[in-house]
């Protein structure tokens, strides 16, 4: 497998990971007095926009937050939250409430309380690549992206008027534009939040900043099943094998090894939730030569057997069955 040079921004190439599937969208018609609970969904990030009138997002242990036009919010845990007219007013459950089903992924939700409009385009999407998961699992508990910002303005107001155009009159293929759309601006309020918070500077997310312990995390993410050794790793980012060594533990808070060790168990463990190879080919895919060298190193990472892995996500409740 060839790989990219050196490049000037492994933070901005590490968001190439974040490629997104959707698990549903939905656009929300409701006049006030209104309430709707949100169930949690497992390994899914929740996003809320809204596109005209106002309406408070509420999450557990928090303080309510009010959303205005052109105001995203992001539950990037899968947690349960409400959304409401006004804090406190009744909730209807997600799944009890009727919807208008336009395709298997997209739905028209409608609640007529009499009173204000609002309209906003809700969904819960996931990363399929487990670097993307691993950036969720850095993410605070709710990320809020303020239209009225002078630096998100722009390209808020151009996608949400594009949004909000496809939603009001679903054409032909509207679908697939407002599901591409909230993947755009899912992954600008990640690039978002990363700029401005200080604990973004620290860590995983530090450590991509820099451009040669960045650009090597990159490489193990693009080719984990590579022959990684700690000298190939800093001949490719043009460094010294013991200033490597030293850098990327310092940033990264483990060895290079240790690193490479563990983006291979989260790379199998997603194989063995989400596909149906064996467990044969899940080794070679992250680069053991046997399947019992694998099912030792994924026990000692995990804790698991790769068998009990994967019958531990069968066993997971699906999206919505609590509701």
């Amino acid at each position: 497998m060839s790989l990219p040079s050196l490049s000037a921004d492994p933070l901005g190439e590490s968001l190439h990971f974040l490629r997104m599937t959707g698990a549903f969208y939905s656009r929300c018609e409701f006049t006030a007095p209104w309430g709707l609970a949100l169930p949690p969904i497992r390994d899914s990030l929740m996003f809320h926009v809204v596109t005209s009138g106002q309406c408070f997002l509420e999450v557990e242990d928090d303080e309510p937050r009010m959303l205005r036009p052109g105001d995203l919010a992001l539950v990037p845990h899968g947690e349960g939250h409400r959304l409401a007219s006004e804090p406190g007013v009744p909730a209807v459950p997600l799944f009890d409430l009727p919807r208008e089903q336009v395709s298997d992924r997209y739905e028209i939700l409608r609640i007529d309380g009499g009173g204000v409009n609002v309209r906003l385009i809700c969904g819960a999407v996931r990363f399929d690549h487990p670097a993307g998961r691993h950036l969720v699992e850095l993410l605070p508990r709710v990320i809020r992206v303020d239209a009225a910002d002078s630096l998100q303005r722009e390209w808020m107001h151009s996608t949400l008027r594009v949004m909000a155009a496809e939603a009001s009159e679903l054409k032909p293929g509207g679908e697939a534009v407002i599901t591409r759309l909230a993947d755009v601006l899912v992954i600008q309020a990640i690039r978002s939040w990363i700029d401005r918070a200080p604990e973004a500077r620290k860590g995983w997310l530090g450590a991509l900043r820099d451009q040669q312990i960045g650009r090597a995390i990159t490489l193990i993410h693009s080719d984990p099943a590579r022959a990684w050794t700690v000298e190939r790793l800093a001949s490719e980012v043009a460094m010294s094998r013991s200033a490597f060594a030293a850098r990327f533990t310092e940033l990264v808070g483990e060895t290079p090894m240790a690193y490479v060790a563990r983006e291979r168990m989260y790379v199998a463990m997603n194989y063995l939730r989400e596909e149906r190879a064996t467990i044969g080919e899940v080794a070679a895919r992250v680069g053991y030569q046997s399947e019992a060298a694998f099912s030792r190193a994924f026990k000692r990472g995990t804790g698991l057997s790769p068998g009990a892995a994967r019958k531990s996500a069968g066993d997971q409740p699906e999206a919505g069955a609590s509701a």
